[in-house]
């Protein structure tokens, strides 16, 4: 074979391994591509990590910790501090623009709401008044419940119990459910100086559940139906950790703090709940909001309090 016959055969030769060559190239430039996140307006971002700040009532506590969770299971980006306070301090923390939402129980005309603060029930509470498990007292008017709190009714046999000296247990001043209480029930009278003053319900009910003569006031959310307190942290409460420590919920006027006595209104110390946010506030908060009132969130408040819708 001559010069030109070889270099003929090389080029044939060269020209197919040329092609793979190339082919190659455009198949390992495709996957690179392929492996690069897209820009410009085919972009998908992940989306910015939020955190949202909640203060306000204590006694919605257990009712925020269940709602947050949920809504932060659903948006992984989004979570939660909870801060008490109490109703009023959460909205004053609200509207200075420390917090994102303030929750409250505070109890007052659509009027009177704070300024650039928009303000959405959500549920439905009621105030118990709650006795030790032990004290055979079922059942109360307001005007009983009046003479105890005010230090007149001294005995327990004064409104149909056993012998023994009343213990009151109240709440701190500021409360909003010591502010819904004295409304409703202590009209123009004060608490007794003697009542034990308590700064949450959960520590009402541990008071309350310690001592057999005592009456406390509370929010219903931490009582389940059957009379058993549970914790702000959902555990059940317990003496040493082995005998269950108990209170139970006295009817007023004949009606009790849940279900339909509370969703009419026709338990004495009903109330509703609300959440508040800035008007000039986050755009993303009306979405909390919005899960809050869904049938997902309502079936959670149905759990501590009466849906509102």
């Amino acid at each position: 074979m001559n010069f030109h016959q070889g270099n003929l055969r090389s080029s044939l030769l060269g020209r197919p391994l040329a092609r793979l060559i190339l082919m190659a190239c455009l198949l390992s430039a495709c996957l690179l591509s392929a492996c690069t996140l897209p820009r410009g307006e085919g972009a998908i971002l992940a989306p910015t990590p939020v955190t949202l700040t909640v203060a306000g009532s204590t006694e919605m506590r257990p009712l925020l910790l269940e709602l947050t969770s949920a809504y932060s299971e659903r948006n992984p980006h989004v979570q939660f501090t909870l801060l008490g306070g109490g109703s009023r301090m959460g909205e004053q923390w609200l509207a200075s623009g420390q917090v994102d939402i303030a929750a409250s129980t505070a109890i007052y005309s659509d009027a009177e709401t704070p300024a650039g603060l928009v303000r959405i029930p959500v549920g439905l509470d009621g105030v118990a008044v709650v006795v030790h498990n032990d004290n055979p007292v079922e059942a109360l008017t307001l005007v009983q419940v009046r003479e105890l709190f005010r230090g007149r009714a001294l005995n327990w046999e004064e409104v149909g119990g056993a012998a023994g000296d009343v213990l009151l247990v109240s709440r701190e001043g500021g409360s909003a459910t010591r502010e819904l209480f004295e409304e409703r029930v202590m009209d123009e009278d004060r608490v007794a100086l003697t009542a034990v003053v308590m700064s949450t319900s959960s520590n009402v009910v541990e008071y309350v559940a310690a001592h057999r003569d005592a009456i406390g006031y509370v929010t219903s959310a931490y009582l389940l139906q059957a009379g058993m307190p549970t914790a702000a942290n959902g555990e059940t409460l317990s003496d040493t950790g082995t005998a269950e420590r108990t209170v139970k919920s006295v009817s007023v006027e004949g009606r009790v703090p849940f279900d339909a006595d509370l969703a009419s209104h026709q338990y004495p110390l009903a109330r509703a709940m609300y959440l508040l946010f800035r008007r000039s506030g986050d755009p993303s908060i009306q979405e909390i909001v919005d899960f809050v009132l869904s049938e997902e969130g309502q079936a959670i408040i149905a759990r501590y309090h009466v849906p509102i819708q």
